[in-house]
């Protein structure tokens, strides 16, 4: 060992500090102390690297340090309480044998509660917390609101026969309500599931496309099938759409059907014409869901043609059996770039307007 070593070690044994003692701090500051004893879980807490606690260190605006199986939090007072409960709830998730990924701390941040446990009788496909919150059950994993806005959103899907979700991209309105829709048809509540979206082109002419029906119109369907594939094994999509017990078709292949014990999803509803949006609300049948989702600032329609989603909301507010939820770029949970691309569009139409 070198000598000048030795002369740092000594001067440290004499200021009775160690490699192992965390930095000394000003007497004023206040921290919050949790305890977590299984370290196993606490290493699934914190993340690789801590990356989890570097997350909420960066939404909270608060620093936590790991000593031991003890988390401080340092931070105001309603910021220390908010990330307490946050980390409290994402250990009983653990705990429950549930994994804690980057989005499921974001919509423990955004709900401003503790994940709710998930310990329930198996065959229980919905489970509303006392905390207020709510999980829907898929074949291939749990989803769960992450706002309070999505949360409503759920509540009223469940609630009523008629439901509209309107608001930007990336708020969950399409993906939710077909979680909903998988949640019902595997708990019996419904026979079958029918999702659809107009075959507008978004801003281009893709031209002629080559293959038979089905072959031209995927390509417009593909965000369904994405979603579907999200709650359900493959090989179980595949059976269910063979059986016609899933189907996913465009808009106008809507008419003239009655559609019974269904769930039925119409997907961007901004571009369809009045004619076709009254067309389809008047396909439900006896013992059926419908749901509409749409962005009002994104229609594709030829410029003079209204857009039957503003017709259907304003026609139809205060219908008994009919809910409306709408989202802000707040409820965006794709990647946090999206909210403020969308705020910066919303800020310089309402500059422009």
């Amino acid at each position: 060992m070198c000598p000048s070593h030795d002369h740092d070690s000594d001067k440290e044994t004499q200021l009775g500090i160690s490699a192992l003692t965390p930095p000394s701090r000003p007497e004023d500051v206040v921290e919050t102390v949790l305890e977590f004893p299984d370290n196993r879980l606490l290493i699934g807490l914190c993340g690789e690297f801590d990356r989890n606690l570097a997350q909420i260190e960066h939404q909270m605006g608060v620093h936590v340090l790991r000593r031991g199986n003890r988390l401080s939090v340092i931070g105001d007072k309603e910021a220390r309480e908010q990330v307490a409960a946050v980390l409290r709830g994402l250990y009983a998730r653990l705990e429950a044998g549930r994994s804690v990924t980057a989005g499921d701390i974001d919509g423990a941040i955004r709900m401003g509660r503790p994940m709710p446990e998930t310990t329930r009788p198996e065959g229980e496909q919905i489970e509303m917390f006392t905390a207020g919150g709510m999980e829907l059950r898929t074949r291939k994993k749990p989803i769960e609101p992450r706002t309070e806005a999505q949360k409503e959103y759920v509540k009223n899907l469940f609630a009523n026969e008629l439901g509209f979700g309107i608001g930007p991209a990336g708020t969950g309105k399409t993906y939710l309500a077909v979680a909903v829709g998988v949640t019902m048809f595997i708990s019996g509540a419904v026979e079958k599931i029918i999702l659809s979206r107009p075959a507008v082109e978004a801003g281009e002419r893709l031209g002629f496309l080559p293959g038979d029906m089905k072959e031209k119109v995927d390509p417009y369907m593909q965000p369904l099938y994405d979603a579907l594939n999200d709650f359900l094994p493959s090989k179980q999509v595949q059976k269910l759409l063979e059986e016609k017990r899933i189907e996913i078709a465009p808009l106008a292949f809507m008419r003239g059907r009655t559609l019974s014990n269904a769930f039925v999803v119409l997907d961007e509803a901004q571009n369809a014409t009045t004619m076709q949006m009254k067309m389809f609300l008047t396909r439900l049948g006896e013992g059926s869901r419908m749901v509409i989702t749409g962005d009002r600032t994104q229609v594709d329609l030829p410029r003079g043609v209204t857009s039957g989603l503003a017709d259907a909301e304003r026609i139809l507010k205060g219908v008994k059996g009919v809910s409306f939820n709408y989202f802000t770029s707040k409820d965006v949970v794709r990647h946090p770039l999206v909210a403020r691309v969308i705020e910066a569009y919303e800020k310089d139409e309402a500059q422009s307007g």
